[in-house]
């Protein structure tokens, strides 16, 4: 086995949680039972990893083996990439077409490797109906960097597919051919909405984060889901607060729904604008380049956290459709400009 192959799976192990490592081996499936039942999951890391390559050489292991089980680990932390949304259209009135699964995977593959001599592309079914892509990129001259892949996740028969870039933002555009010619879209355009969050970002351009309300809405009443109005609350609360109580809870149902929430981090707002006055003359008056500014807001869990400014007395109720349009705009990046 090739010393490089070697250090791709030590290096590949050892980002594994150790806790995780059984887990992850027998789901790679390239090792056999047998081979595993020889291993001390006990000892430390090093000489865990040491004893995985003995039996992968035994194997000979190849970079693209390793590349699947690199791609396993992926799949299981997915959570720590930063993905990005990008959509497919095809031409007015044009029909769409069946999809083959072998079919559109050869021509990503020879796609790439016909515009780029070294690169390498993986691929793995998952039960969900997505197929996901390990890029290795490289040049004509180098050899595909193994440890900073491109990783793509595609829903077949839909115009979306989502992407996580360690570096080579550049080789966007090839990714994108090779994208719309295999599955037979006419363009693609990358959506302003980015978050670490796949299982969230598939939610929200699915429209698949309000499945739940039919089934809270028909098992809890309303009244019994007012936020802070139960049974025991103080008799002292006057009845105006409570009636605004009411209506925030109201508003807020409205506008979020009556379901968790997509997690994402932030939203990003880029204003530009231009300074308008009556009064003549004055430095900002005159100046021809619009005044920007960009207003970022972060949380562990940015939609619940807005969900939760009106009834905890923080915001009133509404709150501006430019922080509640989120989900429905399928965005977290906003430009707004002067009209």
């Amino acid at each position: 086995m090739d010393e490089t192959v070697a250090e791709f799976i030590r290096r590949t192990i050892l980002k594994i949680p150790k806790t995780e490592i059984m887990t992850i081996l027998k789901g790679w499936d390239f090792l056999s039972e047998n081979q595993l039942q020889t291993v001390n999951f006990q000892q430390n890391k090093e000489s865990l990893i040491q004893h995985l390559i003995l039996l992968c050489e035994e194997k000979h292991a190849s970079f693209n083996d390793v590349a699947l089980l690199d791609m396993i680990y992926t799949q299981v932390h997915r959570h720590q990439k930063v993905w990005d949304v990008f959509q497919m259209s095809k031409e007015p009135g044009e029909d769409t077409d069946l999809f083959d699964m072998k079919q559109f995977k050869s021509a990503f593959k020879k796609i790439l490797q016909r515009a780029l001599k070294n690169v390498m592309v993986s691929f793995r079914d998952t039960e969900e109906n997505a197929v996901w892509i390990r890029i290795a990129w490289g040049t004509q001259y180098t050899k595909p960097k193994q440890y900073k892949p491109t990783y793509v996740v595609y829903y077949p028969q839909t115009p979306y597919a989502f992407a996580s870039f360690s570096s080579l933002r550049s080789n966007i555009p090839l990714l994108g051919q090779a994208l719309t010619i295999a599955s037979k879209y006419h363009q693609i355009v990358q959506m302003d909405l980015r978050s670490r969050y796949l299982d969230s970002l598939k939610a929200i351009v699915f429209k698949q984060y309000n499945q739940t309300f039919e089934m809270h809405n028909s098992t809890t009443p309303l009244q019994e889901r007012s936020l802070g109005l139960d049974i025991n609350m103080d008799s002292r609360i006057i009845h105006e607060n409570t009636l605004e109580k009411e209506r925030v809870h109201r508003i807020t149902q409205e506008t979020f729904g009556d379901y968790p929430q997509p997690q994402l981090e932030f939203a990003q707002y880029k204003l530009e604008t231009k300074f308008k006055s009556d009064l003549n003359g004055g430095i900002l008056a005159e100046r021809e380049e619009p005044l920007r500014c960009l207003i970022k807001f972060s949380s562990p869990h940015l939609l619940e956290a807005l969900k939760s400014l009106a009834p905890a007395g923080i915001a009133d109720a509404p709150l501006s459709p430019l922080l509640t349009c989120i989900p429905s705009k399928r965005m977290n990046y906003f430009k707004i400009r002067d009209k």
